[in-house]
C-alpha cells in the first residue's frame, strides 16, 4: 500500500470520470450547493459535532512513521498527531489497533503488530493503546479503536506470519485472494474468534468507541474468486444463493459484535465506516442515484442500510470520497441518501471525507481547490441528520498540502465542540 489510503481504489470503484465532463462538473458543484440552500461558512457553530480523524497504522500510513522506532519516538509521534487534532479543533481520533489480524496492545489472542517493531510478535517495549487512551483523554479527545475484522496479511504466504499466529494454527480458517490472506467470514468459529480478539481491547481499555472500516468480504479482484465453497456447502443451506449467505455472515458479525459491546460496556459506541454506495438505484429502487462500480450489498456482503435500519450500530461514517458534481457518485446525492437512511433511527450519521485527495495532482480539478472540502461541510450541514465529519487521514490533517483542512477549520470550526451523544 505504501503511503496510499486504505481506500485508494475507490475512484475506480465508482467509475472513471471522462475528461469531457471535468469543466461541466466543476461549475455544477456550485449550482448544486446553491440549489440545496446550504448555509454559508461560519454561519453556524455547533456545540456538539463529531469532528474526527482516522490514524491509520496499516503499512505505517500515519503512525508510527516507520516500523522499528524507539518507544520514545513512537510516543512523540503519536502525541504530535493528538496535538494536531486539538489544534484543528477536532474532538475524536479513530486509531487503527488491529490492522492485519494483529494488535497494538498486549493481546492474548493475536501477535504484536509488525508495524510497531518490524517483526510480527515482537514486544515493542510499551503498551501503545494504554498510552493513546491516556493522552487522548488528557486532551479531551475521544479515542475510538479501529479494527479490521478479517484481513490477515497483505501477502499470501502464511509462513511469513509468526509461528503461533492463529492463521497458522488454523489454516482451514484462511482464504488466499487478491494477493492477500483473509479469515473466512463464512465460518462461525472465525466470526467468534475475531469478535473475541477485538473485544479484548474494548473490555480492558477505556475506549470511547469501537470502529470497523470498509473491509468485510474483500473488494472484487478481476479474474479471481474468493474460495469459500466448503463453508458454503456446510453452512449455506436455506439461503437462496451464496450472496445472501455471505450477507447473513456479515450481518451476524455486526449484530453480535454490537450486542457483545453493549453487554460489556454499554457506554462504548459501535460504529462502521463503509464504502458509501449501498446499491445503485438501477439495481434497487431504494438505492442511491449513483453509477458506482462497487455496491457494498452485492460485492462486499455488507448490507449497510440494514445495519442502520435495524439499529445494530450506534453510528455510521460512509466514505463519501467524491466531489460535488462527480458523475458516477455525486457527494450532493449520496449525503442526502444517507440522511434519509438514518432518519427515524437512533443511528447517528457522520460523513467520511477524503482529505488525502486535496491537492493530489492525480485528482481532477475540484480537488485542487482548497475550498472543496469546506463546501462539503456547508452542504452536509444542510441535512439535519448529519452530525459531523471524519477526515482521512491524520498525515493530511497535519500536512494539509493546499490548506483545505485549514479552510474547513476557518469556515466551520471557530471553537471546540463536544461529540454528540
Amino acid at each position: 500500500m505504501g503511503r496510499m489510503s486504505r481506500r485508494g481504489f475507490t475512484v475506480a470503484a465508482a467509475g472513471v470520470m471522462s475528461v469531457m465532463l471535468a469543466k461541466e462538473e466543476a461549475s455544477a458543484r456550485e449550482g448544486v450547493a446553491a440549489a440545496a440552500g446550504v448555509r454559508k461558512p461560519g454561519e453556524l457553530h455547533r456545540n456538539r459535532e463529531f469532528r474526527g480523524m482516522w490514524i491509520a497504522t496499516v503499512v505505517n500510513v500515519d503512525w508510527p512513521s516507520k516500523p522499528g522506532l524507539s518507544p520514545d519516538r513512537q510516543r512523540a509521534e503519536l502525541i504530535a498527531l493528538l496535538d494536531a487534532a486539538v489544534a484543528r479543533r477536532l474532538n475524536v481520533v479513530v486509531l487503527q489497533l488491529r490492522p492485519t489480524a494483529d494488535a497494538f496492545w498486549p493481546s492474548p489472542h493475536e501477535p504484536w503488530s509488525e508495524y510497531l517493531t518490524g517483526v510480527q510478535g515482537r514486544h515493542p517495549g510499551w503498551d501503545p493503546l494504554a498510552f493513546a487512551v491516556r493522552e487522548a483523554h488528557k486532551r479531551r479527545l475521544e479515542l475510538h479503536g479501529w479494527f479490521n475484522p478479517y484481513r490477515i496479511a497483505n501477502h499470501t504466504d502464511p509462513h511469513k506470519l509468526t509461528p503461533t499466529h492463529p492463521a497458522r494454527l488454523h489454516p482451514e480458517w484462511v482464504v488466499r485472494y487478491g494477493g492477500k490472506l483473509y479469515y473466512n467470514p463464512g465460518l462461525p468459529e472465525v466470526r467468534h474468534f475475531v469478535q473475541d480478539a477485538m473485544l479484548d481491547a474494548v473490555t480492558r481499555y477505556d475506549l470511547d468507541g469501537a470502529h470497523f472500516d470498509d473491509y468485510f468480504y474483500p473488494y472484487p479482484v478481476a479474474g479471481q474468486r474468493f474460495d469459500d465453497d466448503a463453508a458454503y456447502a456446510r453452512y449455506g443451506k436455506g439461503f437462496p444463493d451464496r450472496a445472501a449467505w455471505r450477507r447473513d455472515n456479515i450481518d451476524c458479525l455486526v449484530r453480535e459484535m454490537g450486542g457483545r459491546i453493549k453487554a460489556h460496556k454499554p457506554h462504548v459506541r459501535f460504529g462502521i465506516s463503509p464504502f458509501a454506495v449501498w446499491r445503485n438505484r438501477s439495481a434497487d429502487p431504494r438505492g442511491s442515484d449513483t453509477k458506482a462500480g462497487v455496491q457494498t450489498y452485492d460485492d462486499l456482503g455488507a448490507d449497510t442500510r440494514r445495519w442502520v435500519r435495524e439499529e445494530w450500530i450506534d453510528y455510521i461514517v460512509p466514505q463519501v470520497y467524491w466531489h460535488l458534481g462527480f458523475a458516477a457518485a455525486d457527494y450532493a446525492k449520496l449525503v442526502p441518501w444517507w440522511a434519509e437512511t438514518v432518519r427515524g433511527t437512533d443511528v447517528q450519521l457522520y460523513i467520511g471525507e477524503a482529505l488525502y485527495r486535496a491537492g493530489d495532482p492525480a485528482q481532477p480539478a475540484p480537488w485542487q481547490d482548497p475550498g472543496e472540502l469546506s463546501r462539503h461541510v456547508s452542504f452536509a450541514r444542510g441535512c439535519p441528520e448529519v452530525l459531523g465529519h471524519v477526515w482521512f487521514s491524520a498525515t493530511f490533517v497535519v500536512g494539509d498540502p493546499i490548506g483545505a483542512m485549514a479552510r474547513v477549520v476557518q469556515d466551520h470550526y471557530p471553537g471546540r465542540a463536544r461529540p454528540p451523544r
